[in-house]
């Protein structure tokens, strides 16, 4: 893939954040990876959505360094290049700021499965990764940012092709995908489920949670080997 035909993937998939209500100002970004050749492009840091074009992504290698480009990349690159490295089947990472995810990030709470839409997409509760320990935070914090989400996605044992989702405790929402597109789909899913989980709680704190079976039933109708949602 050429630098420019990731220059645009990522810039396309940065574009879609504020048309769907997942940024404000600058509060985000996306990356586009080529994982044969070890590269990606990504948002370039402090850059408004309306001024950017595809020339202005920086290409970076997954150690975080710039191979092309004039400006500075996203302050995230390191974590997204982290991710990229250790999880050789994603393309496309999104980090955001949005509203109803990262209020469960700054709560440090997993997001229950309390209904079919969170079952459409995954079966169990959307993680959120302890806040970081103050040695990492005062080291190289974005890097170790990375760290914080492969080592919590181990210690729960989740596989990130099947949950491709997490909330960063006291921080936001990062999603990834095997594409770009893929990723800013499930930020935006992420989203949905996090406010519709928020206005169950208003509700009623005791709402139950889905039951296994219904859980089995959404999922399995839209990825299980007998799937039957959408067309052939």
């Amino acid at each position: 893939m050429s630098y420019q035909d990731l220059k645009e993937q990522a810039y396309h998939a940065n574009m879609q954040l504020p048309k769907l209500n997942l940024v404000l100002f600058t509060f985000g970004n996306v990356s586009a990876a080529d994982q044969k050749q070890g590269l990606f492009a990504i948002k370039p840091s402090g850059v408004p959505y309306a001024e950017l074009t595809p020339d202005h992504m920086v290409i970076v290698d997954f150690d975080g360094q710039t191979v092309e480009g004039k400006l500075r990349p996203s302050s995230d690159t390191k974590t997204h290049a982290v991710l990229y490295k250790n999880w050789a089947d994603i393309a496309g990472i999104v980090h955001t700021h949005s509203t109803y995810a990262t209020a469960w990030a700054q709560a440090q709470m997993p997001i229950p499965i309390y209904g079919t839409t969170h079952a459409d997409h995954l079966t169990v509760d959307i993680p959120c990764a302890p806040p970081m320990e103050d040695e990492m935070i005062k080291g190289n914090y974005e890097h170790e940012t990375g760290f914080q989400i492969i080592n919590h996605f181990n210690k729960l044992g989740l596989n990130h092709q099947e949950v491709e989702m997490i909330l960063v405790g006291n921080h936001a929402p990062f999603t990834w995908g095997k594409t770009a597109e893929k990723a800013v789909y499930n930020s935006a899913v992420l989203e949905a489920v996090a406010q519709m989980a928020i206005l169950t709680q208003q509700i009623s704190l005791q709402a139950p949670r889905l039951k296994d079976s219904l859980i089995k039933k959404h999922f399995e109708r839209k990825h299980g080997s007998d799937a039957y949602y959408g067309q052939k």
